[in-house]
């Protein structure tokens, strides 16, 4: 597996738990635990494709923009996390907010998965776009133990 189904992986686990979070209500135990998931998975995703991924990219000059469009994204979305760790579960404030946050999720990973992989796998050999995807694994686990 390379580095960029690998991470693909993840975005699918995302758009499902985001959807799942669309479809609870009020401050209910099921909410509260989809979105403690939802936040570990992409703060764990985020730093372990920084550190792998990105930090690659930002070595190539072609690629340097890119990943520092993207890792800017990664702060954007932190930001919201952030906002909506502060906000009444059950307001109605709280699931607008989360309705920004996974529009930008979304397009995040959709301009990664058509953009952003398509450029690195132009710059980044087979070799090592496939030892980035076990870096990634342990980094990513690392991030969450």
């Amino acid at each position: 597996m390379n580095i960029y189904e690998r991470l693909i992986q993840d975005h699918d686990k995302q758009r499902e738990l985001a959807e799942k979070i669309m479809a609870t209500s009020g401050d209910s135990d099921q909410r509260r635990d989809l979105f403690r998931r939802f936040k570990e998975e992409l703060d764990a995703h985020a730093l372990a494709e920084e550190q792998t991924l990105y930090s690659e990219l930002m070595e190539i000059p072609e690629g340097t923009e890119k990943a520092r469009h993207s890792v800017a994204e990664h702060k954007d979305a932190d930001d919201l996390l952030q906002e909506l760790c502060e906000l009444d579960m059950g307001s109605g404030g709280w699931i607008n907010k989360f309705k920004k946050l996974k529009h930008e999720v979304i397009h995040h990973v959709d301009e990664e998965e058509e953009d952003v992989f398509p450029l690195a796998s132009r710059l980044i050999s087979e070799q090592r776009s496939n030892e980035l995807a076990s870096y990634f694994e342990d980094r990513k686990q690392a991030e969450t133990s």
